[in-house]
């Protein structure tokens, strides 16, 4: 029976005896007196019944101090248990409980529950040292591997299947960037869509080729603008199953090719300087000799001395230009951004890729099998494309058909087509535009692309058959030459790694019925100039922190001081101590927004008073443009669904009941940690709750006094 229902039947206990008494005294009288006095209790009904309700009022009065104040004592030391029962809990709030004045009932009880949870804490103790001497072996194996990934001089990322993040080293956080790079994120926060599709159908094709050591590698810029290389292998599940099949994450090795890169443009340049200033020379030559019948003095004997030593050097020079140039061009072929293929698979692969990206049927044809291409081939791949696509617009065709074939000493790479051919003006003004793949631009430009290649492309068209093409001509590659995608055979320690994310798949599931425990959050907090956002108050500070898989990612951190460019609220100033001064050259909203909003995508906000913050935010959409849609939980809300009889469920309070350490409060990275670990501490009690998925959380949430806040 609930405390409300004891004191109502406390409160009608005194009538209901009166009401007894009455019935008493009347069936002892004989009837003519009992007749009277029911006509006499008949008169005075309504006296009757004040005495009635005064009886039941003093009776209620005295139920309610006696039992409410019982019952409210109960109900807070019930919230005390629940926190004290939890494995990593303190029983000193149990005990300052057993000491109130609350009466020596609930006292007794407060005590013997202290006693009882000692045991309990002793018993856990044991069973987690046999725990812990169980996973002892395990986790030594996995702290010498994550030793190893941590000496690599690479960057070393892994994904699962699903290409979300479950394992990085801190290199390859600095060359990608604090940012972008966390455990759970999606490959594509981090690099082009298209690219990952590209690499991906690669891998898969090699896979199911049967390839021995499948290795894919591209070159891509990082948020910092270096340039980096990125070699991608599979890591396969063992069993007999296919290799497609038994694909289950991915590991990619990312070097720093700055440098590697600049030295090959600035050979570039010196090797075009150098191939053009000698012909000029070479010109001259000529020209002289050419010129000799002009001077009149010289004899025939000394022209035809002087014409043969002329076109002889020419000649010579014109050999050793061919042979530095061949040089040259080799070595620009072996740069690093450049991989071996062979050529029916690039073709194969721009065939399937035109075929989805037009209405083009696309026929291969007069394909040469010992031909090896030195390609970037995502880069090459997207020339063919996109001729197509202009030869689809232009010529409205309805076919094309590649070849590849050996033509001397170059490979030759036809688009080709019957009917007209191009214009002169319009094929070389295709050359040099920015290319255009299904609406999104491209950086680069056909020639461009074909000059990384050491490749010139060609058009022209067959009178005879009406067969009109554009022809890429390169080098071929070798097959044998050393690849520049070899793996160190070591393996490698991450700072940062999450293992339980390799059974990890989001497919199918919408967010709202996630469960709690799977899903990635952003813990954050700000501090401002002042308590009006509406008014024109500023963030000066952000902090935040993620949570993946249920732990907590201390090194996954976000902090950044703003300058506000206005005053600070000398009240605000006194309660996070931060001043003008301080702020002073710092960046502004516009950077770091941008920033956070990247360290927070495809997770889920969460935060103390978070209306608060989330309005901060809000006001700056339309100035920034970016907006912060994600859903968000507030811990001061699920404080109030836990625990609803608690008198204040300030950030202070929360954290001394669950038994949180309270460092550099009214600091953004600290309470965003505190935060942290108080959310932490709720999903269990929320699961124990029924409460399990975003959606009961958020709806939990809403039915809250406090969620009626407004900033």
């Amino acid at each position: 029976m609930s405390s409300k229902l004891a004191v109502a039947a406390i409160a009608i206990l005194p009538p209901l005896t009166l009401f007894a008494a009455f019935a008493a005294f009347r069936a002892d009288l004989p009837p003519e007196q009992a007749a009277a006095f029911a006509v006499q209790l008949s008169e005075r009904t309504p006296l009757l019944v004040l005495i009635g309700l005064i009886a039941a009022s003093v009776g209620g009065l005295f139920a309610w101090r006696q039992i409410g104040g019982q019952a409210q004592a109960c109900l807070h030391l019930a919230d005390h248990i629940e926190l004290a029962s939890r494995p990593d809990a303190s029983i000193e709030e149990l005990r300052r409980v057993a000491d109130t004045d609350s009466g020596p009932e609930i006292s007794a009880l407060a005590a013997r529950m202290e006693r009882v949870l000692a045991e309990l804490a002793t018993a856990r103790r044991d069973t987690a040292t046999q725990a812990e001497a169980a996973r002892a072996d395990v986790e030594r194996e996995r702290n010498q591997f994550a030793t190893l990934i941590a000496e690599l001089p690479q960057g070393v990322v892994a994904c699962n299947r699903e290409a979300r993040v479950m394992l990085y080293n801190g290199h390859a956080r600095d060359l990608i960037g604090s940012f972008l790079l966390g455990l759970d994120r999606q490959l594509s926060d981090i690099f082009d869509r298209q690219i990952l599709a590209h690499t991906e159908e690669k891998i898969l094709q090699r896979l199911a080729a049967g390839s021995g050591r499948v290795i894919v590698s591209f070159v891509t810029t990082s948020g910092s603008g270096r340039l980096l290389r990125a070699r991608i292998s599979p890591v396969l599940a063992g069993g007999d199953a296919p290799a497609v099949e038994r694909l289950s994450a991915f590991l990619i090795l990312l070097d720093d090719v700055t440098r590697e890169a600049e030295h090959v443009e600035r050979r570039d340049r010196l090797f075009d300087l150098l191939t053009r200033s000698q012909r000029a020379g070479l010109a001259n030559i000529r020209l002289t000799a050419g010129s000799l019948d002009s001077f009149e003095h010289m004899t025939p004997a000394q022209r035809d001395r002087a014409t043969k030593k002329i076109v002889d050097e020419a000649a010579r020079l014109s050999e050793r230009i061919g042979r530095a140039e061949a040089e040259v061009a080799g070595l620009l072929r072996s740069a690093t951004r450049l991989e071996t293929m062979h050529g029916a698979d690039l073709l194969a692969s721009a065939a399937r890729r035109i075929e989805a990206k037009t209405d083009l049927d696309v026929r291969i044809e007069n394909v040469n099998e010992g031909v090896w291409l030195h390609v970037e081939s995502f880069a090459l791949v997207q020339v063919l494309v996109v001729l197509a696509q202009r030869l689809e617009d232009a010529r409205e065709l309805r076919q094309v058909r590649l070849s590849l074939t050996l033509v001397e000493e170059f490979a030759a790479i036809e688009v080709a087509w019957y009917g007209l051919g191009m214009s002169n003006e319009t094929a070389a003004g295709w050359e040099i535009e920015s290319m255009l793949l299904s609406g999104a631009p491209i950086t680069r430009s056909i020639r461009e692309v074909l000059a990384e290649h050491r490749a010139e492309l060609a058009w022209g068209r067959d009178t005879a058959s009406a067969r009109a093409y554009f022809r890429i001509r390169m080098r071929p590659g070798d097959p044998d030459e050393p690849s520049n995608e070899g793996i160190a055979a070591d393996d490698a320690r991450p700072e940062f790694y999450d293992f339980d994310l390799f059974h990890r798949s989001s497919r199918g599931a919408q967010l709202s019925d996630r469960l709690l425990a799977e899903l990635a959050y952003t813990v954050f907090d700000t501090e401002t100039t002042g308590l009006d956002p509406s008014g024109g108050d500023e963030i000066i500070q952000i902090g935040a922190v993620r949570i993946v898989n249920g732990r907590l990612l201390r090194g996954e951190r976000f902090e950044q001081l703003v300058d506000p460019c206005r005053v600070i609220d000398p009240a605000s100033e006194a309660i996070h101590g931060i001043t003008r001064a301080q702020l002073a050259g710092k960046p502004k909203i516009d950077e770091v927004l941008p920033q956070f909003h990247a360290f927070a995508r495809n997770t889920v906000l969460v935060g103390h008073n978070a209306a608060f913050d989330m309005r901060f935010l809000e006001l700056k959409e339309a100035r920034t443009g970016l907006r912060f849609d994600q859903p968000v939980l507030d811990t001061l809300l699920l404080s109030a669904v836990l625990h609803p009889n608690q008198e204040t469920h300030r950030l202070d309070a929360i954290a001394e009941r669950f038994g949180v350490a309270v460092l550099d409060r009214h600091d953004a990275s600290g309470d965003a940690l505190v935060t942290a670990q108080l959310f932490l501490k709720m999903l269990p009690l929320l699961a124990e709750r029924g409460i399990r998925t975003l959606g009961e959380a958020r709806a939990a949430s809403e039915k809250t006094l406090h969620a009626r806040i407004k900033y």
